[in-house]
């Protein structure tokens, strides 16, 4: 198999886009809410062509975002965890991995594990996403961090609102992996399907907070306006072999706006992680 070619599983209802590099253990990477797998490959891919470790890294294209097709079925996030839960029957075969969410992402491996809690080794949360109903989400207030006044001043005033709506550290580098990693994706989801999704936004009442003892973490912004960082403290206790870490300079883009303290947290949890227990 070409690394980083063009795959698709077959699924019941969902044709479902996924990506794989590497070889060795498995680690499922889970995008957020309207981008696609660009977002996940573009913080996680760097890190592994310079670091050598051996994983197996699968992308995946949520349904309605990125290059999956036939989705419309779907009406609910329990759809979508189940639709995730099917491409891991499928692909990894009872094998044990890891898992690395993104906001939503986050969300959905909470999901996961409740239902896979023995075969998952580890996972690592970007932001995550606690609360579903966001009237409910105790959150940063909006601030700037950084500023490029320069680089900024090239920027049209459209765009130059929506990165400062966005980020917290505003330079010509964030820009680019903003755009390119995350921007590129949320023009072309699916926005009357997502709609129909966030009007069943949370799980359905199964869902109770899973007891998980293998080596997790929890990246969090302390300027995150959109998810916050308070309500993913509030569970740490069911966590009980994780790393909490509230990132002060980071908002809810934390992997573009701290590149080297992400790639820390990402190193140390891969070393727990590859660790006899």
């Amino acid at each position: 198999m070409k690394e980083g070619m063009l795959m698709y599983a077959k699924l019941k209802s969902v044709d479902l886009h996924y990506e794989v590099y590497g070889e060795g253990v498995p680690i499922l990477m889970i995008h957020g809410f309207s981008p696609d797998m660009n977002l996940m490959k573009g913080c996680m891919e760097p890190f592994f062509k310079k670091s050598k470790l051996a994983f197996k890294r699968i992308y995946i294209d949520l349904p309605g975002m990125g290059e999956t097709k036939h989705y419309h079925d779907l009406k609910s996030t329990d759809d979508i965890l189940n639709t995730i839960l099917e491409f891991i029957s499928n692909q990894l075969k009872g094998e044990s991995f890891l898992i690395a969410g993104e906001s939503y992402g986050g969300y959905l491996t909470r999901g996961i594990i409740t239902k896979l809690k023995t075969q998952i080794l580890g996972v690592f949360l970007i932001c995550p996403l606690i609360l579903p109903d966001h009237s409910k989400r105790r959150l940063a207030n909006k601030s700037i961090i950084e500023k490029d006044e320069t680089f900024l001043a090239t920027l049209s005033d459209v765009v130059l609102q929506d990165f400062e709506d966005n980020c917290v550290i505003l330079t010509k580098e964030t820009f680019g992996r903003w755009q390119d990693e995350i921007i590129s994706g949320i023009k072309i989801a699916d926005e009357l399907f997502l709609t129909k999704i966030r009007r069943n936004y949370s799980f359905s009442s199964w869902f109770s907070e899973p007891i998980f003892n293998k080596p997790t973490v929890f990246l969090l912004g302390q300027q995150d306006d959109v998810v916050g960082y308070h309500d993913a403290l509030s569970i740490s206790s069911n966590y009980q072999n994780s790393t909490f870490a509230v990132i002060n300079g980071a908002g809810h883009n934390l992997q573009i706006e701290k590149p080297k303290l992400f790639n820390a947290f990402v190193s140390d949890w891969l070393h727990r992680c590859s660790q006899p227990e």
